[in-house]
């Protein structure tokens, strides 16, 4: 009998979105074998990461590339808390010496990652060895080989001149930003990217986007040159995990809207699922239209965390991509 070969997934973005995805993954994967990689987006130009950058002219931002690394840890003592440290972020010490503590807001993971990245000079190895160091479930891979530039165009972001168009910098500006964003994109146009990325793309069975912030986290993919293409050409079925909520960077957007975004990014990119909380979702049949309009079908499944947040339940979530990922098997 032949050994059936583990499926391979690659999801793309950052922040507590792809974490959250990583962790369903992980669910998923003690009933389907998967074979995980992650793209991480590296605009975060916000505290730790952004700090970093400016200090020490950081080659990449990286406090979402550590929050993939912890949540693809292995569930063993050791690795469980190694991957607690990474996470553990320096808080202020009571009656401190003189002058403020340099210390103070850096998570230990983003000091680690930083030490290996200046040390090893590569990306890819740094975060290599840190994968090995919390037996991580997959491979962590940043978008670029250097950290992007995040910039909107944003109507009402001055609130003295609401019907203005003004352009917004930075990933953490546009995140917060107030007002309506009506483009979005990255800087430089077209960054390095790693090869082992291209390589996980042709490879995978699928390619997964979301949840997470749409136009720092899930969006910027779309638009580096070489990282599009590979998207458009490889065999991969594709899935989009929407977002439960609107959050600062799409108020005004539909969840229809979301959907229509990746069209408007990547006007070649076919989709084969999307998956949505049926409570969250409102009515879904202009969701399921926006859905039929990228090729996908529309999966409704409880998967967002049981108090009320609009979080995704990691476990949840896993639960309702089994039976997506191990379809044809």
């Amino acid at each position: 009998m032949t050994a059936r070969r583990p499926v391979k997934v690659v999801a793309f973005g950052g922040g507590h979105g792809l974490s959250a995805s990583l962790r369903a993954l992980r669910r998923a994967s003690a009933e389907i074998e998967l074979d995980i990689t992650a793209v991480v987006t590296v605009g975060d130009d916000g505290g730790s990461s952004g700090r970093l950058l400016a200090e020490r002219d950081a080659l990449l931002p990286p406090g979402d590339l550590r929050q993939a690394l912890a949540a693809l840890a292995d569930d063993t003592p050791v690795t469980r808390r190694t991957a607690d440290v990474l996470q553990y972020r320096f808080a202020e010490i009571p009656a401190g010496g003189e002058g403020p503590d340099p210390l103070v807001g850096h998570a230990v993971g983003n000091l680690l990652l930083l030490g290996l990245m200046e040390m090893l000079g590569d990306p890819v190895h740094a975060l290599d060895h840190a994968a090995a160091m919390v037996g991580a479930r997959g491979r962590v891979l940043p978008m670029a080989r250097h950290a992007v530039g995040i910039e909107a165009d944003v109507r009402g972001a001055d609130p003295s001149r609401p019907d203005d168009v003004v352009t917004v910098r930075g990933q953490h500006a546009v995140a917060v930003t107030c007002g309506h964003v009506e483009a979005v994109r990255i800087e430089p146009a077209d960054p390095p990217i790693c090869d082992p990325v291209i390589d996980a793309i042709g490879a995978a069975d699928w390619l997964i986007f979301g949840p997470g912030s749409w136009y720092t986290s899930v969006l910027p993919h779309l638009m580096v040159p070489r990282l599009a293409e590979a998207i458009t050409a490889s065999p991969a079925r594709r899935l989009v995990t929407l977002n439960l909520a609107a959050d600062n960077e799409t108020l005004g957007l539909s969840v229809a809207d979301h959907l229509a975004a990746l069209h408007w990014y990547l006007p070649g990119l076919r989709v084969d699922a999307v998956v949505a909380d049926g409570k969250w979702v409102g009515e879904p049949e202009p969701v399921r239209r926006a859905a039929e309009a990228l090729g996908a079908r529309l999966i409704l499944a409880p998967v967002a965390v049981a108090d009320g947040s609009a979080r995704h339940d990691p476990e949840s979530l896993g639960v309702a991509l089994v039976p997506v990922l191990g379809a044809d098997r």
